[in-house]
């Protein structure tokens, strides 16, 4: 359903197979772009309110200037990470067809950052004590910025781990490895 075909012959794609190619060539970049519409259609304003989740505070009329210009920093990094992952797997997967090891390698160096950051980033620590340890009390946003950055990382590391998918180099033996071992 997801493959690419060019002059019909079907791309393959093994570095990321099944669920893999569904989450990270295509779910996690159109959920990466929703934070930029947001912005763009509702407002600062709203994004910044929507951050933390809390039904007492008021959204703000106005942000101060560098909060503002912090929000569309924000929402440009996630417009970054959805046309990096979206521009750079593709390009991957169309131009190295034939070569799952590199591949495998550009897409684990990628895979590598962006855990990365999922680690860096989505703490549920750095939210306020009252919201922290209540994820039913979380909004869209936050289960955004937190449950599914935890999903996101988890899958990443089942990635490095080859769960579900064949390994064509990292978990493999290099060719120096294996002669010294013969």
């Amino acid at each position: 359903m997801f493959d690419t075909i060019i002059n019909d012959t079907k791309i393959k794609f093994p570095a990321l197979p099944g669920y893999y190619k569904f989450l990270f060539l295509y779910l996690e970049p159109v959920s990466a772009f929703f934070p930029i519409i947001m912005v763009q259609l509702s407002g600062a304003n709203q994004f910044h309110h929507e951050l933390i989740p809390t039904a007492i505070e008021p959204i703000l009329s106005k942000l101060d200037p560098r909060t503002e210009i912090a929000i569309w920093q924000l929402a440009t990094s996630y417009l970054l990470l959805c046309l990096t992952s979206s521009f750079l797997f593709r390009a991957v997967r169309d131009g190295l067809p034939h070569d799952p090891a590199t591949q495998e390698r550009i897409i684990g160096a990628t895979l590598m950052a962006l855990a990365s950051a999922d680690v860096s980033g989505t703490f549920p620590l750095r939210l306020p004590a009252d919201v922290r340890y209540s994820p039913s009390c979380w909004n869209t946003m936050t289960h955004g910025n937190v449950t599914f950055c935890v999903v996101l990382f988890l899958s990443r590391m089942a990635w490095f781990l080859g769960v579900g998918r064949q390994r064509y180099y990292y978990g493999r033996p290099t060719p120096a490895a294996s002669t010294k071992a013969e």
